[in-house]
């Protein structure tokens, strides 16, 4: 029997999940549980390649058994494409007994000492100074038993909270540190940046693997009560209502609801479910308001050519529209999918339930319209009503407002 590609898929993950007689049930490496998607975690590196993420220095960074790994170069480190403000990171180290790595948050992405340009969660447990899990030279860590912890050769886990300019450590599920960066005006030094994996020493070897991301400080922008907050574009086709679960619907088009208000960096997440087959539909942001339709537009629309995802059709679910397509479809028509977008500077990246569909950099001319060039001014999101088809749905919109980078 032949299956086709979306039940083979669906075999696999359960194979993948699903306890095997004798063990507990553990999910594959560098996936996203349905329960960590739908509360807004993302993946930041898929397991297979190094989409998202670029190499800093001459440290040799490759995909070694589902691991971001470095064993080879000098120093240099590894950082995300995309910047992070409040946030929990999770993710699971392997270093040998010399080695001397680190994870950087809110870095300065194209610092040659991100260390001194962001935070540094350290990965080194023969530092007398900033052993494994201190924020270097900032806080140390403080052990149950007061004794160093030894982490070399075995997967460890570690999770990083920076909320603010308060700054969490959990270390194989011990909370280790647990205190504040604050400068006379109450700010933390560092509010926003880019996350890196540090290669410290020529000659160790470093591997990281299961790294997920949930964006903190998001707030309602939709009350799922009424359109409070909303604009309705007049004199268009689209109808837009209040729907029980706290449901924003749209039916036909076109049409355009909006925003009162206006973001420039952020990082937007909302649920997103299409009612029909190869439905079109587009999330705007950094728009004028009313205006149709103009803004950064990040594509709805579940539809790929022939059985290939990373085929998709007019940009596909979390391309951005007519600039950078998404890498594959990972969302369906008649399910609820999650998206996330993050818009700092002239840098978009798009994540669909949590896996990164596009990774973008605009490079235009500056112009107030983002049709026709680079848009830094902030602007209100809106949500589409293509075409007489339209019928789709929209729930927990919220947003995380990005600190100026003139806090730094």
């Amino acid at each position: 029997m032949r299956c086709s590609p979306r039940v083979a898929a669906a075999l696999l993950t359960a194979a993948a999940i699903l306890p095997n007689p004798g063990r507990a049930a553990q999910p594959a490496p560098n996936t996203l549980t349905p329960s960590e998607i739908a509360d807004g975690w993302i993946l930041l590196f898929d397991g297979q390649t190094t989409f998202g993420w670029v190499a800093r220095g001459d440290a040799k960074w490759h995909v070694n058994d589902a691991a971001l790994s470095c064993a080879e170069g000098s120093r240099g480190w590894l950082a995300t494409t995309t910047e992070f403000a409040d946030f929990v990171l999770r993710c699971r180290y392997r270093i040998d007994a010399k080695g001397n790595s680190g994870v950087f948050f809110r870095a300065k992405s194209d610092s040659d000492r991100p260390w001194e340009d962001g935070y540094e969660m350290q990965i080194c447990d023969h530092h007398q100074q900033s052993p494994t899990g201190s924020i270097h030279n900032l806080l140390k860590p403080q052990y149950p038993d007061g004794k160093p912890v030894t982490t070399a050769d075995k997967w460890q886990d570690v999770e990083i909270r920076a909320e603010g300019n308060h700054l969490q450590v959990i270390l194989n599920g011990v909370k280790v540190v647990d205190g504040r960066d604050t400068r006379a005006d109450g700010n933390a030094k560092f509010t926003r940046g880019v996350i890196g994996l540090q290669y410290h020493d020529p000659g160790m070897k470093i591997e990281f693997r299961d790294l997920k991301l949930k964006p903190l400080g998001v707030k309602p922008a939709f009350n799922g009560q009424d359109l409070s907050g909303w604009k309705i574009l007049p004199g268009l086709p689209s109808k837009f209502s209040v729907r029980p679960g706290g449901i924003l619907h749209i039916q036909g088009g076109p049409g355009q609801i909006a925003t009162t208000a206006a973001w420039a960096d952020f990082a937007l997440q909302l649920d997103v479910l299409s009612s029909g087959r190869f439905l079109n539909s587009g999330v705007f942001f950094r728009s004028e308001p009313d205006v149709k339709w103009i803004g950064y537009e990040v594509q709805i629309r579940n539809q790929w050519t022939g059985d290939d995802r990373a085929k998709p059709v007019d940009y596909g679910t979390g391309g951005v529209y007519n600039r950078r397509p998404a890498r594959k479809v990972y969302s369906n028509d008649r399910e609820w999918f999650t998206m996330t977008i993050v818009a700092h500077g002239r840098h978009i990246a798009t994540w669909v339930n949590g896996y990164q569909a596009a990774d973008w950099t605009d490079e235009r001319p500056p112009n107030s319209n983002p049709r026709r060039g680079y848009r830094a001014q902030a602007g209100v999101v809106s949500l589409q009503g293509h075409d007489p088809t339209t019928d789709l749905s929209f729930r927990n919109i919220r947003v995380a407002e990005y600190p100026s980078i003139g806090m730094q």
